[in-house]
Parts: structure tokens; sequence; C-alpha cells
């Protein structure tokens, strides 16, 4: 596991998972001997959408950037199964679209209770003991037997209905070196300052206030389940996103980039704000009793000036 995963020294993260792609990708990179702190600069272009703030990803050009990786769709014209064990088979690892309801590492979440669509990267197959070896959100897992099955479409109810359509998958090949050393720096440095060129025109933590207060009609008239959904894709997003940033910072001033610590701690201390944010509107979501949120709110655009605003005035 990465240290972006476990516990810390001085405390667990704010945020110890940001969302399925994210931190599939940090283990998989870590389990593959290269550091996924260096390919954090996209953090900086998270913009709000209207309705949700960007779900982040780490764009396929930075990791071809970095650390000669591409990442192809895989086209399915048999059986995922079948696709899959041939990319093993020359080293690529897959990531594929499924179902949580087959997923172990779910359990008391989706697993057997909700159909919510995931991405795991397959590192292993063993489709005689019907056995697979999986990265998901912060972790490596097994599953087997009838949840083998369920993933890879061989129950009956999924296996040749015409109305079940393949799986979106892709698979990681290795092209050329990573970086290392200097030139790794050197590449992230380069990569964030690309993405300073994409960040949102505006604070988008200001556009999101000014949309708020419907939000919070809409919270209020709703259940505690729609506000799970809610809070996974605005506040988890933009608090997960703000504490990868600062991480990427730390690890540019430990690798020589001098200078960044009050940077990181401006992200770190937003990270922190969504997350009081979010207790507070869940225990008012319960209560059906909401407050004033402006000194959070304020906390939270300040907190984006002071990082990505500070980042684009160094290097944009």
């Amino acid at each position: 596991m990465h240290p972006l995963h476990a516990p810390q020294h001085d405390g667990e993260r704010i945020w110890p998972e940001t969302n399925c792609y994210v931190d599939l990708w940090i283990e998989l990179l870590h389990a593959q001997g290269y550091e996924p702190l260096a390919a954090l600069g996209f953090t900086v272009a998270q913009d709000f959408e209207g309705d949700q703030f960007t779900f982040f990803k780490v764009p396929p050009e930075d990791l071809r950037a970095l650390f000669g990786l591409e990442v192809q769709e895989l086209a399915i014209y048999d059986t995922v199964e079948a696709h899959t064990a041939e990319q093993l088979r020359r080293g690529n690892p897959v990531l594929v679209e499924v179902d949580s309801f087959y997923l172990p590492d779910t359990r008391g979440i989706a697993y057997r209770s909700q159909h919510v669509k995931t991405t795991i990267a397959v590192a292993g197959l063993d489709s005689g003991a019907r056995r697979l070896d999986y990265f998901h959100n912060a972790g490596r897992f097994t599953l087997e037997g009838e949840d083998f099955d369920g993933v890879f479409r061989r129950l009956p109810h999924l296996s040749g209905n015409p109305d079940v359509l393949f799986p979106y998958v892709e698979f990681v090949r290795s092209r050329a070196p990573a970086l290392q050393g200097r030139a790794l720096l050197d590449g992230a440095l380069g990569l964030l300052a690309h993405h300073l060129g994409r960040r949102p025109a505006r604070n988008p933590v200001a556009a999101y206030r000014e949309v708020f207060p419907a939000h919070l009609e809409r919270l209020a008239a709703r259940s505690m389940d729609y506000f799970h959904l809610y809070a996974f894709n605005l506040l988890r997003q933009l608090g997960a996103n703000a504490e990868l940033l600062g991480s990427h910072l730390r690890w540019l001033e430990g690798q020589g980039e001098g200078g960044l610590s009050a940077t990181a701690d401006a992200a770190t201390t937003l990270a922190e704000t969504v997350k009081a944010l979010q207790f507070q509107l869940a225990r008012a979501v319960h209560r059906r009793k909401f407050g004033d949120y402006t000194p959070l709110l304020d906390v939270l655009e300040r907190g984006w000036d002071d990082s990505v605003g500070a980042l684009a005035r160094r290097y944009g």
C-alpha cells in the first residue's frame, strides 16, 4: 500500500479514498515501482462543473510522459475474461469497468447489495480456479467463485444476454523507460505548469457558492441516501483533490523544489475544511435543520486562491 493510502505517523489521511480511478492508479503505479506523487500536478485543473466538481483522473499523457506507460482501449469482441487473460500473458495490467455487487472489498457498501459501476485493475487471473487478483480503491484484493462468475458475466442471467453491453476496458503497456531523479522532478514541474494553464478562469469555490443556497434547498427536500451521492460527487472530489495537491507539493519540495510549504499547507487546509463542511451538512440533513456556512465557504475560497492561485503566480 502506498503511503497516500496508509495511516500516517501524525494521523490518518483527511480523505483516505479519493475516487476509484485515481486510487487504483496510485496503487498500480506503486506496485510497479513508480512514484504516484510525481503524477498529481493535474489536480490544479479541477473546476466546478455546475452540478459537481470535476471527477479528477490521472491524464494518460502524464503517465506516458513520466513513466513511459500507454493506456489503450481494449476492444472486446470475445469474452472479457479471454481478452484479459491475453493481455496479462503479455505483462499488461487490464482496467475493467465492473459491478461492485461482486467485489468483496466493497462489503458493507455495495457488495451483494447494490449494482454500482467501478473500475478495477486486474493483476492476476486463474480461470480454472475461478480466482481474480485485482486492485480497487486503496488496496489489492482477491475474489473467487460466484464473484468471479459475476465479474466476468458467466452467471446465467448475464451470459449471452443481448441487453447486457460489454464493459469499457483498457490495458496498460510500457513503451519507454520511466523518468528518474532530476528528470522526474523536471517532468513533474513541466506538467504542473501545463495543468496550471488549464486551471479554471475563476475560483471554482466561488462558482460553487453562487449555487450553494439552491443546493441546500435540494438537500433539505431529499433523503440521506441522496446526500451521500451529493457528498461523493462534490465534497469528496473537492476535498480529496486538494489533499492530493498538497501531497504533490510536499513531494516536489522533498525533491529539491523549495518554497512550497505554505502553498501545500493552504491546499491541506482546503481539504480539512471541506471535510468539516461535509460533517456539518450530514448533521443538518439528518436533523432537517441547516445553519450558516459562510465562514467555512470563506476558508474554502481563500484556500483555492492560496494554493492554486499561488502556484499560478509562481509557475503560470
